[in-house]
């Protein structure tokens, strides 16, 4: 039985070897990703399910994210962003600061603006709503590393010293860089999946200042009363969502429904002191929030503002929009609504 089905499959491509080799050429062209990523129109997330906080107050409405939908462009896909209005080409290099720039890279780095934004989110509306937040531990984090720097120094790298002094804040190694001589040698000690190692890296003139190519987040650790877990996808990353989770933790420690029943969808970075920041692809989240049909929409202030009222005429959508600059701001808007 099993000699004659053998037998079968064999004539068979013997038969129509040059049909299937066509085939398999077609499925893998189909499937050939190519340096683009197509941009469309994304959808919401309802931060309640990305945060716990013991003993919180609950809402009749609700606070949203607002998400760019992205996939990987193949030749189909490609093709048919010149067809489908709201399909857009973004080529994967504009993804990168730097040219020696790996796709884990810029991944590492959108995790990290992401615990970045989640923790000035934190500090925001715990500051703001009278509880008690207590920072323990800074860790300065590497975000970028110039193309120029022939170092082992990655993304990721936790910077704990500088020529042997502990480095407590930021200030205390851009004063170690600016007494050096352009081409000196600074000694960094460094924590990488949890080992110290130590590196070199050369002073550098770049812009005409003296720099050794690396940028730096403060990632901190703390302690808070209530104490708050958050619950982001290992998917979901970057800066965007700071002032909407900070007002969706802010509603949850206030015995106060600063939603009034609305669906409140919105973008926006936020810093540690409530200054609200502005994002790329405004356009596309603006478009998941009218298709979740979001009663408001809230926009960090400036070009992304104006750019979604232009957005509204044209399409005449039916949602409020509100400029927004920082986080007291969105209280008071939201309060006057």
């Amino acid at each position: 039985m099993i000699n004659k089905l053998y037998e079968k499959i064999k004539s068979y491509i013997k038969k129509n070897y040059k049909d299937i080799i066509i085939m398999l050429i077609i499925f893998i062209l189909m499937l050939f990703p190519l340096p683009y990523y197509i941009r469309m129109g994304g959808g919401i997330i309802n931060i309640n399910n990305r945060i716990e906080i013991a003993n919180s107050y609950n809402s009749k409405g609700s606070f949203n994210l607002a998400y760019v939908s992205e996939l990987r462009a193949t030749p189909p896909t490609y093709l048919l962003s010149f067809i489908i209005p709201g399909w857009e080409k973004e080529p994967i290099d504009s993804y990168k600061v730097s040219k020696k720039e790996t796709n884990n890279d810029i991944a590492t780095r959108d995790k990290l603006y992401l615990k970045e934004s989640n923790l000035n989110a934190l500090k925001v509306a715990y500051t703001n709503a009278g509880k008690y937040l207590n920072i323990t531990n800074n860790k300065y984090t590497i975000i970028y590393v110039d193309e120029s720097v022939s170092e082992d120094i990655r993304i990721g790298d936790i910077l704990l010293k500088a020529d042997g002094k502990t480095i407590n804040d930021l200030k205390e190694y851009k004063a170690i860089v600016s007494s050096k001589e352009f081409g000196d040698t600074i000694k960094l000690t460094i924590k990488r999946n949890n080992k110290e190692q130590e590196v070199y890296i050369k002073v550098k003139k770049i812009e005409n200042q003296k720099l050794t190519g690396i940028a730096l987040i403060n990632i901190y650790e703390y302690t808070a009363n209530p104490n708050i877990k958050f619950n982001f996808e290992r998917d979901e990353s970057g800066p965007s969502g700071g002032l909407m989770l900070a007002l969706s933790i802010y509603d949850k420690l206030v015995n106060n429904d600063i939603t009034k029943g609305l669906k409140i969808v919105g973008t926006g970075t936020i810093d540690a002191d409530g200054n609200v920041g502005e994002i790329g692809g405004i356009k596309y989240k603006l478009m998941g929030a009218v298709k979740a049909k979001a009663d408001v929409f809230l926009s960090p202030s400036g070009t992304n503002y104006k750019e979604c009222i232009e957005l509204k005429r044209k399409n005449n959508y039916n949602i409020k929009i509100l400029e927004i600059s920082t986080f007291k701001e969105a209280l008071e808007k939201l309060e006057n609504i």
